[in-house]
């Protein structure tokens, strides 16, 4: 399984209407300081639907990017009960999912 793979798999352990962070999703298969590799990965996911990538965000609790818009990641992540204000995911500590 290449790294890629990995990655979308552990990303598929995210439920819905929980979010992870690039970095958490990059220690989660062994990757140290790997969020830009996560999120260059994600950017290219093959089935964004199927891989839920929109669930993938900053640290810092803003949404970033996204392949087909920020508008299209948020209105996913709000379509699975994560409330967004100013680009910014509100009750944080209850939505991000540990690995």
């Amino acid at each position: 399984m290449n790294l890629e793979q990995k990655i979308f798999k552990k990303l598929l352990e995210v439920p819905k209407g929980q979010i992870t962070t690039y970095g958490e999703l990059a220690k989660a298969v062994g990757l140290k300081n790997g969020q830009r590799a996560v999120g260059k990965i994600m950017n290219k996911n093959p089935y964004p639907v199927i891989i839920p990538c929109h669930r993938v965000v900053m640290s810092t609790g803003k949404i970033g990017g996204y392949a087909y818009g920020e508008h299209i990641k948020t209105k996913m992540l709000n379509d699975e009960g994560i409330e967004i204000k100013d680009g910014k995911i509100l009750d944080w500590e209850n939505r991000v999912y540990r690995f």
